[in-house]
C-alpha cells in the first residue's frame, strides 16, 4: 500500500560521489560508511523485532530532536511537519520540559497505581489543567494514551447515564482499542475485528438531520471538535451547538475529542471555544504530556466520583498520570501559556496557505496550524511525501483523507522554516 522512500540509498551514494570527487577526506567518509552500515543493521533490527503497523514503515533513524528539527542517521537536518502527529507543540526538547524530567527523576518515578497516592505532578498538572478548563470541567482523570482516554469516557457515560447506546460519526478518529475501534468512523479498519461493542451509531458529522436520532437510550454522543483523519474538517458553528443543546435535552453526554485539537492546535488553547460550547466530558492526549506518553478524559466531579463507587475501583490504570509524564506535560503547559504560542498560530497559518499554491494542489484545508494539502490522489500525494523526506522535510498522509499531505508542525516553527518547507513541498510538486 505504502511504498518505501528511497532517501537514504540516495543519500549515500551522494556521499560517496562527492567523495570520489576529493569532498571528502578518507577519514570522514569511513566514519559515514561505517555509519550507514550500522544504521541499515538497525533498520534490519527494527523491522525484525519491533511489531509493525504497516508493511512499509517510514524507517527514518532519528538520533536527536530540537525545537521543530530531526536529525536523522546521518546527520542530516529535516523540517517536521508533522511534530509525531501533533504531539510536539512546544517543539522538541522544549528546555523547560527537559529540565522539568530531569527534576522528576532525581524524585521518584512510579510508586503505586493510580489514584491511591498523593503525587505532586498529577496534583498540580490536574489544577493547572482544571484552572485553564470551563469549571464544569474540574476533574482530570490521567491515562497513558488518548485512546485509554477515550476508553474511560465510554465507560463513564455509561456509568453516568444508566444507558448503553453511542453516537459517532463517520470518518472520526479515536483510537484503536477495543471500544475506541467500535467508534471509529471507517468500516475499512473496524471489518477485520468484527464483532465489536454493540448499540454503536454512525452518523454523517455536520449533518442537522442526525440530531432527531439522539434520544432517551443514547448514553453519549463522541464527536472530534474538528475532525482530523478525514483532512481537517471543522463542522459549522451552528451545528456543534444544536448538538450541545440536543444532547442537554436528551440527558446525554457530549464527549468532544481534543486529542489533536487541544493545547493551541487551533489558535485558540481548546478547539471547542471557537464554537461557544462546552462538552460534558473532554479526552486530551497527544501534545497533553509535552513529548511523553499521556491521555485524560475531564469532566465534571460529581460525574467523575460514580468511577470510584459501586463498584469501587471502577476505572483503574497502573501507569496512568505517571510522574515523570505529568511533571514534563505541566513544564509543556505552562511554556504554552507563559510563551504565548498560540497567538502567532493564525499568521503562521495564513502563511502556509499564501505559499502553498501549485496547479497540482487541489485545495488546503486548514483549522489553525493544522492543515491538509489536497491532491489528486494517493499514489502522488505518497510521491511528494517520499520525495519531501528525501529532501528533509518530514510529512505523511491522512488515515481517511489518503491523498492529502499532513501539516501539524510545532506552533514553535518559524516563519524561516515555514518558507523552506513550503519551497521543498512546491519543487517535489514539479516531479
Amino acid at each position: 500500500m505504502i511504498t518505501k522512500p528511497s532517501f537514504t540509498i540516495h543519500h549515500s551514494e551522494h556521499l560517496l560521489f562527492q567523495s570520489s570527487a576529493g569532498c571528502c577526506p578518507i577519514h570522514v567518509l569511513s566514519s559515514i560508511v561505517l555509519h550507514i552500515f550500522a544504521s541499515m543493521n538497525l533498520r534490519q533490527l527494527f523491522l525484525q523485532h519491533v511489531a509493525q503497523t504497516s508493511t512499509a514503515p517510514l524507517a527514518i533513524e532519528i538520533v536527536k530532536a530540537e525545537g521543530c528539527t530531526l536529525w536523522d542517521g546521518a546527520g542530516q537536518p529535516h523540517i517536521d511537519l508533522i511534530g509525531g502527529i501533533s504531539v510536539a507543540n512546544v517543539g522538541h526538547r522544549h528546555p523547560r520540559v527537559v529540565k522539568a524530567i530531569h527534576d522528576q527523576l532525581d524524585a521518584y518515578m512510579h510508586v503505586m497505581v493510580y489514584g491511591e497516592f498523593v503525587q505532586s505532578p498529577q496534583v498540580r498538572y490536574a489544577q493547572k489543567l482544571a484552572a485553564n478548563l470551563p469549571t464544569s470541567l474540574n476533574s482530570v482523570y490521567f491515562t497513558n494514551s488518548g485512546a485509554e482516554a477515550v476508553e474511560g469516557a465510554m465507560k463513564l457515560a455509561k456509568r453516568v447515564t444508566g444507558r448503553t447506546e453511542i453516537i459517532a460519526f463517520d470518518f472520526s478518529y479515536h483510537g484503536s482499542t477495543q471500544g475506541a475501534l467500535s467508534i471509529l468512523g471507517d468500516e475499512y479498519w473496524r471489518n477485520a475485528y468484527r464483532p465489536l461493542l454493540p448499540g454503536i451509531h454512525h452518523c454523517t458529522y455536520n449533518d442537522f438531520e442526525m440530531l432527531d436520532l439522539i434520544g432517551p437510550h443514547t448514553a453519549c454522543v463522541i464527536a472530534e471538535t474538528v475532525q482530523a483523519e478525514g483532512g481537517i474538517r471543522p463542522p459549522s458553528k451552528e451545528w456543534l451547538q444544536a448538538l450541545r443543546q440536543r444532547c442537554t435535552e436528551t440527558g446525554t453526554l457530549l464527549v468532544l475529542d481534543e486529542i489533536q485539537a487541544g493545547f493551541g492546535r487551533t489558535g485558540k488553547l481548546w478547539g471547542f471555544q471557537h464554537f461557544e460550547v462546552v462538552p460534558d466530558v473532554l479526552l486530551l492526549g497527544k501534545a497533553l504530556g509535552g513529548g511523553m506518553p499521556m491521555g485524560a478524559f475531564v469532566a465534571k466531579r460529581d460525574l467523575m466520583m460514580q468511577l470510584a463507587d459501586n463498584p469501587v475501583l471502577g476505572h483503574i490504570t497502573t501507569f496512568g498520570g505517571h510522574p515523570v509524564c505529568c511533571a514534563a506535560g505541566l513544564a509543556a503547559f505552562e511554556a504554552l501559556l507563559e510563551e504565548n504560542m498560540a497567538a502567532e498560530v493564525a499568521a503562521k497559518e495564513q502563511l502556509f496557505r499564501s505559499l502553498l499554491v501549485h496547479p497540482r494542489i487541489n485545495q488546503v484545508t486548514s483549522f489553525g496550524l493544522w492543515m491538509a494539502v489536497w491532491f489528486d490522489d494517493f499514489a502522488t500525494n505518497k510521491s511528494i511525501i517520499d520525495a519531501c523526506i528525501e529532501k528533509g522535510v518530514v510529512t505523511d498522509w491522512f488515515l481517511f483523507a489518503s491523498n492529502c499531505l499532513r501539516i501539524s508542525p510545532p506552533l514553535t516553527i518559524s516563519e524561516a522554516e515555514i518558507r523552506k518547507a513550503c519551497a521543498v513541498i512546491l519543487e517535489c510538486c514539479e516531479k
